[in-house]
């Protein structure tokens, strides 16, 4: 166990964080799983649970390994992955997927595995890795338009082209995510309104065009989340099925909840293992229970911030930023679909909720996070030896 734990790197308070949110998660997964298995029919409770135990581990050796990676070589990495990233989001486009007879279209199967992956997800850390590293390689130097334009928002614009016909949340979020890494990062401000006018342009452009030849771009789910936001609109509870259900679970759950496993809403909420667990914990732990989880999120922020802060590089701060505010923003934008505060999005809550995808990608942008926060520990301990004078005469005599 010692000897585990000098391998560990990197912040420690992130390190206890995802742990924590991680440990507590299995208590309302296994509690929202009883819809899986009595309302669909499928598995039993324990198997959802070792299921998700085996996603957290394999979650969390995807953090080890990455954050043993030094966070320089994600700056080519991110080059290397993105036109992968375009020929999986092409073929998850062309091929589509239907789940018990609901349109997945954002999923692609890995053949012989029977295995989905939601190639979005890693479409957007890939995305803010190599925004990061344009920035980052730009800082210094004067930023015109028409180039900038070819080798950053060519490439962002591809891919959340790509992204949106199956995916808007995910595309509204990583835009909004570019957007604001973009401004971090020093980007003119008068590009950035541009590139903001042209990004609305084109959404209304497309879904404009979907509408009026839906049989043009087959996998669409423009009607779902359309919907979805004239309902929130709307305000009309016939309309909020999901998210009235998701009221009531937390307006039951008041100050000190009902108990794990107690909730009742769960035998009615769709998907409350994953976009809606929020709500479950509510409804069995009550107002301190939700608190506490949103205060976890914000410490996890506090820790990415200081982190960016610490690190030497520009490459470094950014791409704590570009991969690790996503994070918080989507658990943000979970919990605030569920007190009805926002459209129904289908983002789940990170480190909680069920999906292997979405596991496994908040993993790998937390290990980044972690390797830039060792790169920094391993400067600080090396700047204090060369101040120290016994290992300066150590080098000289050895």
């Amino acid at each position: 166990m010692t000897q585990i734990f000098e391998n560990i790197k990197g912040d420690k308070t992130i390190w206890a964080i995802i742990a924590i949110l991680a440990i507590f998660s299995f208590l309302p997964v296994y509690s929202a799983s009883t819809n899986l298995v009595y309302g669909v029919g499928k598995g039993t409770t324990f198997g959802y649970l070792i299921k998700h135990a085996v996603l957290l581990a394999l979650g969390f050796t995807i953090v080890f390994f990455t954050h043993k990676i030094p966070h320089r070589y994600f700056s080519g990495l991110s080059v290397l992955l993105l036109p992968l990233v375009i020929v999986l989001l092409i073929v998850t486009l062309a091929q589509g997927t239907v789940i018990n007879g609901v349109n997945a279209s954002r999923w692609i199967r890995i053949p012989g595995m029977g295995v989905g992956f939601q190639t979005s997800t890693l479409a957007s850390v890939v995305l803010m890795m190599y925004v990061s590293r344009y920035l980052a390689r730009n800082k210094e130097k004067e930023i015109k338009f028409k180039e900038s334009f070819l080798y950053l928002w060519v490439p962002v614009g591809i891919v959340l082209v790509l992204i949106l016909p199956a995916n808007f949340s995910t595309t509204a979020i990583t835009f909004a995510m570019i957007i604001l890494l973009v401004f971090l990062g020093g980007y003119p401000f008068k590009y950035i309104a541009s590139i903001l006018g042209v990004g609305i342009l084109a959404l209304v452009l497309f879904v404009l065009t979907v509408r009026a030849f839906p049989d043009t771009i087959k996998n669409s789910r423009i009607d779902t989340w359309s919907s979805r936001i004239e309902n929130f609109i709307s305000g009309e509870s016939e309309n909020n099925y999901q998210a009235e259900k998701a009221k009531i679970a937390i307006a039951s759950g008041e100050i000190y909840g009902k108990g794990p496993g107690k909730s009742v809403q769960k035998n009615f909420l769709p998907q409350s293992s994953s976009d809606f667990i929020y709500a479950i914990i509510g409804e069995e732990f009550g107002l301190i229970g939700a608190v506490f989880i949103i205060i976890l999120y914000l410490v996890l922020l506090y820790r990415m911030v200081i982190v960016a802060t610490k690190t030497i590089t520009i490459f470094g701060t950014l791409l704590v930023l570009g991969v690790g505010f996503p994070i918080i923003f989507q658990a943000l934008i979970n919990m605030a679909v569920a007190v009805g505060l926002f459209p129904v999005t289908g983002q789940p809550l990170p480190l909680i909720s069920t999906g292997g995808t979405s596991i496994w990608m908040t993993c790998f942008a937390i290990g980044i996070v972690l390797s830039v926060s060792a790169t920094n520990e391993s400067v600080i301990v090396n700047n204090e030896e060369l101040d120290n004078p016994l290992s300066i005469l150590h080098e000289a005599v050895g």
